[in-house]
């Protein structure tokens, strides 16, 4: 990556997370999830914390693809999960939204997918540039 200074390349990775928390927690201050009526509540939590596994994991991990291990994937989940309980305890005081345990089960399980496809990826990506 061509990042001048350290304090560049840590915005770079930091900043998508905070951005996708800010969209989860202005999401959850909706009286009702904006989801289509096919989609059920536990699918968009675990949708969303998809997407805050990979990028809990690119921050951690300095990048993607990286090699995922398991002090990289632990605090990557503590970060997702732990926000994932902020989250339901946010919802707890919205008006018409409830904090349930199973919205926790369904973020982590979306953080643990989250962080294995990066995992997958820190695997497969080496050997593919070596092909190029």
């Amino acid at each position: 990556m061509f990042f001048r200074t350290p304090r560049a390349r840590f915005l770079s990775l930091w900043a998508p997370v905070a951005v996708y928390m800010a969209m989860i927690f202005f999401i959850s201050a909706l009286p009702s999830a904006p989801l289509p009526e096919e989609v059920s509540d536990k699918t968009g939590h675990l949708a969303a914390y998809v997407v805050l596994g990979v990028l809990s994991v690119r921050a951690v991990g300095g990048g993607l693809p990286c090699r995922v291990t398991v002090p990289i994937a632990c605090l990557a989940l503590a970060i997702a999960s732990g926000y994932g309980a902020f989250d339901e305890g946010h919802q707890w005081f919205v008006p018409g939204r409830s904090a349930e345990t199973s919205d926790l089960v369904a973020d982590a399980i979306g953080a643990v997918a989250g962080a294995a496809a990066c995992w997958a990826w820190g695997i497969i990506a080496p050997a593919s540039r070596d092909e190029l």
